[in-house]
C-alpha cells in the first residue's frame, strides 16, 4: 500500500522575513504570506480553521486582532528577542505558546553598541563626511575622546548588557549597571536608580527589554543627569528612551552626543537628529548580520518544528 505523505501544519507568516528563513518555513510547513493579502483579516478568516502557527519577525509584531482571528492557533514563533510587539496577554489568555530567539542576537548586538560608542566618541561618521566634503584640505577634524578609563553605565544587565560590559572592559572602561535588582555574581557597581547611574556615567548604554514596563525609563531627568559631556547609546528599543526629551537635550547642549540604533516610531527618525554631527544613526541593525539572522531564523523554525512534533519548546516565553 502506498503511504500517503504527511500533511504539513499550516502557519501564517506575518510579514517578509529573512529570505533563508522564509524558504525554510515554506519548505517545512504549509505557509501563508499574510502581507501579500489585500484584505488581511478577510484572508485570516478564510484560513482560520486550518492555521495552527504564526511566524513573525519581532518588529512586525502580532496583534490581538490576528490572534483572535485564528481560533486554532497554538504557537507564535517570534524571530527576535523582543516580544513587546506581540500581544502576550491575549496569547496567554488563549493558552497560545510564544517563543523568541534569545542568546543568538547577543554578540552582534553588543558589537553594535561598541561600534556606536566608537563612532560617536572618535567622530568616525563625522570624519567620513569631513573627508568626502573635502574639508580635510582646509584643516583637521576636531579631536574625539578615547574609551579607555571612561565610565560606562549600562541600563539593563541581561545577556546583551553583560556582553557589552565584557567588550567595554577590554577597552579599559570602568563599568556600572542598573536594573530591577542587584546581581550578586556581577562584579561591577550597581545603581538601583537610573538617574544616579547617569550622574556617575560618562557614556550610558541602554540594553534593557522594551515594553510598557520600561517605556521612557530613560527620561529627561536621566538624560540631563548624563550631562553636556555625556553620550547616550541605545541598542535596546526606542520606547525605552523619551525621544522628545533626547532631542531637546541634544539641541540645548544638555547632552553631549548620542549613538542610536533604535527609535520610537521606526523607520521614522526625528528630523532634528539628521542634522546633528554629534549624533550617529543606524537603522536598527544590532543583529543584522547574516550569521545572526541565520541563527535567529533557524531557532524560530526549530521552535515550530518542536511544537508540532510534540517536543519541548527550545526558547519559550509564554
Amino acid at each position: 500500500m502506498t503511504q500517503r505523505p504527511a500533511v504539513k501544519p499550516e502557519i501564517v507568516i506575518i510579514g517578509p522575513i529573512y529570505p533563508p528563513t522564509q524558504a525554510r518555513l515554506e519548505a517545512e510547513f504549509a505557509a501563508h504570506r499574510l502581507w501579500e493579502a489585500p484584505d488581511q483579516l478577510g484572508f485570516l478568516r478564510s484560513v482560520a480553521d486550518r492555521v495552527r502557527g504564526v511566524a513573525v519577525y519581532a518588529l512586525h509584531g502580532c496583534t490581538a486582532a490576528v490572534i483572535e482571528a485564528l481560533p486554532r492557533l497554538e504557537i507564535i514563533a517570534c524571530m527576535g528577542i523582543g516580544v513587546d510587539r506581540i500581544d502576550l496577554a491575549c496569547a496567554k489568555a488563549r493558552g497560545i505558546h510564544v517563543t523568541n530567539t534569545p542568546d543568538v542576537v547577543t554578540e552582534d548586538t553588543a558589537d553594535a553598541a561598541l561600534a556606536l560608542m566608537l563612532a560617536v566618541e572618535r567622530r568616525i561618521a563625522e570624519g567620513d563626511r569631513f573627508v568626502r566634503r573635502g574639508d580635510w584640505l582646509n584643516g583637521e577634524l576636531r579631536f574625539g575622546r578615547a574609551l579607555r578609563r571612561r565610565k560606562l553605565g549600562i541600563v539593563g544587565f541581561g545577556r546583551i548588557g553583560s556582553a557589552i560590559a565584557a567588550r567595554a572592559a577590554a577597552f579599559g572602561m570602568e563599568i556600572a549597571y542598573q536594573g530591577p535588582r542587584r546581581k550578586p555574581e556581577v562584579p561591577h557597581r550597581y545603581f538601583a536608580d537610573p538617574v544616579a547611574l547617569a550622574e556617575w556615567s560618562e557614556i550610558l548604554a541602554v540594553a534593557c527589554p522594551g515594553g510598557e514596563a520600561t517605556r521612557n525609563l530613560v527620561n529627561r531627568a536621566v538624560i540631563e543627569a548624563l550631562g553636556p559631556e555625556g553620550t547616550l547609546v541605545n541598542i535596546a528599543r526606542g520606547s525605552v528612551v523619551d525621544e522628545a526629551a533626547l532631542v531637546a537635550a541634544l539641541q540645548s547642549g544638555k547632552l553631549g552626543g548620542a549613538g542610536l540604533d533604535v527609535y520610537a516610531s521606526e523607520p521614522r527618525v526625528p528630523a532634528a537628529l539628521l542634522a546633528m554631527d554629534n549624533v550617529v544613526l543606524s537603522p536598527h541593525i544590532g543583529s543584522a548580520t547574516h550569521d545572526t539572522r541565520r541563527a535567529m531564523g533557524d531557532l524560530t523554525v526549530d521552535n515550530l518544528v518542536a511544537h508540532f512534533a510534540g517536543r519541548p519548546l527550545l526558547t519559550p516565553v509564554v
